[in-house]
């Protein structure tokens, strides 16, 4: 294809999602460094792009607002709006990271006249792309993203995850936790119910990082992290206080991260940090810390992965004993080098 002078990604949510989609943005900014590249995401998920060298432009996607339509006639002329900008963008090529009806659509709003999605793309959001990829539903979200890059003609050998740094975010940071301390961030929270590990399990890990590790402990999070956290008896308690540039700096501090299936704990991933990932009823074959599947821990049930929200027992979390994941943590601690931690 011609080189593309304008470039819109769609990729509104969730934030392991967007993370997941850093590698697409890398790519296009190395095969053409002079495009103007847009980024369509939602306001929950903008602060890990907001900034960004990389890119030129961050659209905001009121997704609950916008969802309202049928109902809300000031939603629907704020579509209208939306539309409207997306064709005045004058964009020519639009890559369709999410695969849904509405980012299809958003996509064809647009009129860029190289639409590119995934064929196994759901809710019939296939239609609305002039070319459609394959790639295995089973393969990882990142190399399925990367599927699409590569049919735009961007090299794809090489893997970055660019993570914005933010001077602020660190030095924010810094004020809260003593620079030079060894840290442990405990991640707690995740967006399904089923896929926490319990904090009764989170708390059982303090104390024997600090005394077997020298590790302080730090919990954190959303705000909806705060009641979980206050269960765990952590050095430092950081949950709902920060923002997510503010997180991203914690993480790229953790001497060790410990978290469920969630957005932070793909940011940690891509930010290289020892770590250890709870897994419980998703696959860590789709969604597992990316070339990390040594960082995973799980129970091997009949039952998982079941990828349910509801479930009346969560067995493949609540029988996960802590002493499962300290295993994983002495060896993530050798395995990155960090010998006196991992004594």
């Amino acid at each position: 294809m011609s080189a593309p002078q304008r470039i819109l990604l769609i990729k509104p949510s969730s934030l392991g999602d967007v993370v997941h989609a850093l590698p697409v943005l890398a790519a296009l900014r190395h095969r053409w460094p002079d495009a103007h590249i847009s980024w369509l995401v939602t306001p929950a998920c903008a602060g890990l792009l907001e900034g960004h060298p990389l890119l030129d432009q961050v659209i905001l996607f009121q997704r609950r607002r916008l969802g309202r339509i049928w109902r809300s006639p000031a939603a629907g002329a704020e579509l209208a709006d939306l539309s409207r900008s997306l064709r005045h963008g004058r964009f020519d090529l639009v890559i369709d990271l999410q695969g849904l009806f509405r980012s299809g659509w958003l996509a064809w709003q647009s009129r860029a006249r190289c639409r590119v999605g995934l064929s196994s793309a759901r809710e019939l959001a296939w239609v609305f792309y002039t070319h459609r990829v394959a790639a295995d539903v089973n393969l990882h979200a990142v190399d399925r993203n990367l599927r699409l890059a590569a049919a735009v003609g961007c090299p794809t050998d090489s893997v970055e995850f660019p993570l914005h740094e933010s001077p602020d975010a660190r030095q924010y940071i810094d004020s809260r936790i003593p620079p030079g301390q060894p840290i442990a961030v405990l991640l707690p929270g995740a967006n399904w119910l089923t896929k926490r590990w319990p904090a009764s399990r989170f708390a059982e890990l303090v104390d024997p990082l600090h005394r077997r590790h020298g590790l302080n402990c730090v919990t954190a999070g959303g705000p909806e992290t705060a009641e979980l956290a206050a269960e765990i008896p952590a050095h430092y308690n950081l949950s709902g206080q920060t923002t997510l540039p503010q997180l991203v700096a914690l993480l790229r501090r953790a001497d060790l991260v410990i978290a469920n299936d969630s957005g932070p704990l793909h940011i940690a991933a891509a930010l290289g940090r020892p770590l250890v990932a709870v897994f419980g009823p998703t696959s860590p074959q789709r969604s597992s810390p990316y070339r990390r599947e040594d960082s995973v821990v799980r129970l091997d049930m009949p039952c998982s992965p079941c990828f349910s929200r509801r479930c009346s027992h969560r067995s493949c979390l609540r029988w996960l004993e802590a002493q499962a994941v300290l295993s994983v943590v002495q060896q993530q601690l050798a395995r990155h080098g960090c010998g006196a931690l991992a004594r």
